[in-house]
């Protein structure tokens, strides 16, 4: 079939409008941890490393535990990514087994962005959305680089795709008993 024949897209084609990772600044505290608790080791190794070599040689090997705790943690944040579209967001995680979670634009309801001092120091923030989808009805981007800009794309693309789907969001408050409209 000739591209003339075909039918028209029911839809603007789908570009990435942002793509990042969680920064690892976000993990400080659990690293400065890591850190502590590997010196602590390392101090408490070399006590019986003087009295009997070798066995002292093996208390060494408890250094192991911080860092594969710090590895895991590292791998499992630079496993996860973000990716905010024309129609949609993405978020990947998974280290061994993958998972895909996606959140069509039209659905969000809210959002607000949050920096505190830590982040705002090495330019980093927090985004969170408040969504009408029943999976998750919020999701949060945490210290991501740029936010106001990302901020700022999500408002536009969110609005963009209310536009083309038609789509506006309305709010029903609770109506208190007895107060009831009549």
């Amino acid at each position: 079939m000739s591209p003339e024949n075909l039918p028209p897209s029911s839809g603007a084609a789908e570009t990435v409008l942002w793509s990042g990772h969680t920064s690892q600044w976000v993990h400080f505290w659990y690293y400065f941890f890591c850190l502590l608790l590997a010196g602590g080791i390392a101090f408490a190794a070399t006590i019986p490393a003087v009295a009997a070599p070798p066995i002292g040689a093996l208390a060494y090997l408890g250094l192991l535990l911080p860092f594969v705790m710090w590895v895991g943690r590292w791998w499992a944040t630079k496993c996860t990514s973000y990716e905010l579209t024309t129609q949609r967001f993405r978020i990947r995680t998974g280290i061994l087994s993958k998972r895909v979670d996606e959140l069509e634009l039209f659905r969000v309801k809210d959002y607000s962005m949050e920096q505190p001092l830590m982040l705002r120091l090495v330019g980093l923030g927090n985004l969170t959305m408040v969504t009408a989808d029943a999976t998750t009805p919020t999701v949060s981007m945490r210290a991501i680089p740029g936010v106001e800009a990302v901020r700022e794309k999500l408002r536009t693309a969110v609005q963009n795709e209310r536009d083309r789907k038609r789509v506006r969001q309305l709010d029903i408050d609770n109506v208190e008993e007895g107060s009831a409209l009549t």
